[in-house]
């Protein structure tokens, strides 16, 4: 299994029950496609560096996760059809050498 890391940005008009139905959603997205969640770090409502679809900020999280490639593949293909978020990254982190 590889080890991952998605950023995510959510809109900071929602509530906070409504931001963290939007994590779970994404961590049991991760569970229920044979992945495993390490670490969830929720950063917070963050100033942007610039305007994304008329907002000034956004909340943050910071998901680590390690599963196959196509944990990865469907979990950027849900955050780009969800409304809540603005933007996203997900990256491979480097295996450690031994």
């Amino acid at each position: 299994m590889r080890s991952y890391e998605a950023l995510f940005v959510i809109r900071p008009d929602l509530d906070a029950e409504q931001t963290q139905a939007v994590i779970d959603k994404f961590t049991n997205l991760i569970t229920d496609n044979g992945g495993e969640v390490v670490q969830v770090d929720k950063w917070g409502k963050k100033r942007l560096a610039y305007e994304v679809r008329k907002f000034r900020e956004g909340y943050y999280v910071l998901l680590q996760f390690k599963g196959p490639a196509a944990v990865a593949q469907e979990l950027e293909r849900v955050f780009k059809i969800t409304d809540e978020v603005i933007r996203y990254l997900i990256t491979r982190l480097e295996e450690k050498a031994s």
